[in-house]
Formats: structure tokens, C-alpha cells, sequence
């Protein structure tokens, strides 16, 4: 036994390396299983995208007063949606209060609205925002198609 150098034993001990594939096939085995687990709750989600919305307005421009607004809510295939509910607000011109209508099996709504225009405003708009039917896939992130009110 060497007393100068304390590491010449353990390079004459061959017993360090048994431990080390044993604790690398430990670490992969505890690996796999946690990527596995990671993976079966990632598939469980319906998926991450989100199908964009948008409101078809009739008509698209309209006269100040009282009226019925039909409006179509659609995705990007144009396929009608049902359930969502429609909501229009004043944008440029005037209402009174906020309309609220929830579409058919058919995707349309039909909303009573009375927009007025101010003093020597000739034109305005009223918003259409979407809340998309609850449990859906669907969002209503971008602007949709406004109502245009114009003097008679």
C-alpha cells in the first residue's frame, strides 16, 4: 500500500465502477416513467388552438331609429355557430344601452337595436363583439364586421 499517494488505492479499486451503471439505468428508468406521465396529461388536453369567430351583420348599413339587426355568427370554414351570444354596442354613433341576443340552431340572432346619430354626424358605427358558446373552442379575439349607421 502506497502511503505517498492516497488515490493509488482507489485506482486499483474496481468496485466504484459497478455502482454507476446502476444509477445511470435508475436515472433513465425514473426519466421515461415522468415523460410518460408528462405525455398522458398533455394528450388529455383537447388541444391548444382556438377557432376564431366572426359576426355576418343584415343589414351591414342602416338608418338611424328603431330596427331589427340579424346577425350570423360563423367560423372560418363560414359554418354557422350555435349558442353564442351576439353583443352590440355604440361605437361612433349612439345606443342606448347594450343589445343582447343568444344565436338559434341556425347561428343567427336578431337583435332590437335604436341607433342615433349626434348633431352633424353624418355617419357612425355599432360594435358586434361574440361570446363564444361555453365549453367550446372558439374565441372571439379579433374585430369583427361593424354596423354602419348613416343620416337618411
Amino acid at each position: 500500500m502506497c502511503v505517498c499517494h492516497p488515490f493509488c488505492e482507489l485506482r486499483r479499486d474496481e468496485r466504484a465502477i459497478e455502482g454507476l451503471p446502476v444509477r445511470l439505468v435508475i436515472a433513465l428508468v425514473v426519466g421515461v416513467a415522468s415523460l410518460s406521465v408528462m405525455l398522458s396529461m398533455v394528450s388529455g388536453i383537447q388541444g391548444l388552438a382556438v377557432t376564431e369567430l366572426d359576426a355576418q351583420p343584415e343589414p351591414e348599413v342602416t338608418t338611424p331609429g328603431q330596427q331589427d339587426l340579424d346577425v350570423a355568427v360563423v367560423d372560418p370554414d363560414g359554418s354557422r355557430v350555435a349558442d353564442a351570444t351576439v353583443i352590440v354596442r355604440a361605437g361612433s354613433a349612439r345606443l342606448d344601452g347594450v343589445a343582447t341576443a343568444t344565436t338559434d340552431a341556425d347561428g343567427m340572432a336578431t337583435l332590437s337595436v335604436d341607433p342615433s346619430l349626434g348633431p352633424n354626424q353624418p355617419d357612425g358605427t355599432l360594435r358586434i363583439t361574440i361570446k363564444p358558446p361555453a365549453g367550446s373552442d372558439y374565441a372571439d379575439d379579433r374585430e369583427n364586421t361593424a354596423v354602419l349607421v348613416v343620416e337618411d
